[in-house]
C-alpha cells in the first residue's frame, strides 16, 4: 500500500513538472505566470521527493 502510494506521488511529480512548463509557453497562467510556475516546479519536486521517502520507507 505505501509503495503504491510512494509510486504514485512520484509520477504526479514527474507529470507536474513538464505540464507547468508547457502551461507557462502557452500563455495560460496568466500576468503572473512566473510565480505560479515555480510554485509548480516546486510542488512537483516535493511531491516527488516525497513519494521517494515513502517508497523507500515501505521497502
Amino acid at each position: 500500500m505505501m509503495k503504491s502510494l510512494g509510486r504514485f506521488l512520484q509520477i504526479g511529480g514527474l507529470i507536474l513538472l513538464p505540464l507547468a512548463m508547457f502551461m507557462e509557453l502557452s500563455g495560460q497562467l496568466g500576468r503572473r505566470g512566473v510565480a505560479e510556475l515555480l510554485l509548480m516546479l516546486v510542488a512537483g519536486a516535493v511531491a516527488f521527493m516525497l513519494g521517494r521517502f515513502i517508497e523507500g520507507y515501505a521497502r
